[in-house]
């Protein structure tokens, strides 16, 4: 049993303010769905034992010029952590000119290039975005709209998880913690959700 602690959208206090190292001692692997503070990132690279993985969030262009030290970057490849394969696609729907934001068809291209480098490692295990998909957890503006690539490599792929960020616990009532599509488990991990695969 492997327990990873995902994080997305906005720095926990858990985690920063009140922090411990105790809290992570049992955690296997913790992976970041964007839009957190480089400082945050490295901050928690620092104490634990275990690799810190990240996508970018639509707002994390300051990673150009200040990456979170102690972390990897899984955008656009796949990562095998203890035998489970993790891919990874930052970024959200382009709504203006930002550096991590995507048509569809731009982020289709994206996934074609990962579904090449999944299919050499024998399918996938995790997948890791910082929108959600089309219709699962998503919001109906442009900015918070899903993609319907995901939803594609979900099928193709049948990942025991799919974590994603980008739509916060504050933004209704709707919102969605953990729900299913087909075997594939969906987790939004805003702030900090802990999940055992």
């Amino acid at each position: 049993m492997m327990k990873i602690l995902l994080l997305a959208d906005e720095e926990s206090k858990y985690y920063w303010d009140f922090f411990d190292k105790e809290k992570l001692e049992d955690i296997d692997l913790i992976i970041s769905c964007g839009d957190l503070a480089p400082q945050y990132l490295s901050f928690i690279a620092t104490f634990a034992k275990v690799p810190v993985l990240y996508v970018h969030g639509n707002h994390d262009y300051c990673y150009d010029e200040t990456p979170p030290d102690g972390c990897i970057c899984i955008d656009d490849t796949v990562y095998v952590h203890d035998g489970i394969r993790i891919a990874g696609l930052g970024g959200c729907m382009e709504y203006n000119t930002g550096t991590y934001q995507f048509t569809e068809k731009k982020m289709w291209i994206r996934a074609h290039k990962l579904r090449w480098k999944i299919k050499r490692r024998g399918g996938l295990d995790i997948l890791i975005t910082h929108a959600p998909a089309y219709k699962l957890n998503d919001g109906k503006d442009l900015p918070h709209m899903g993609f319907r690539t995901f939803i594609n490599l979900i099928e193709e792929f049948k990942p025991k998880i799919y974590a994603h960020g980008h739509v916060h616990i504050n933004y209704g009532r709707d919102f969605k913690r953990e729900s299913m599509y087909g075997e594939t488990r969906v987790i939004n991990a805003f702030e900090k959700y802990i999940v055992e695969l």
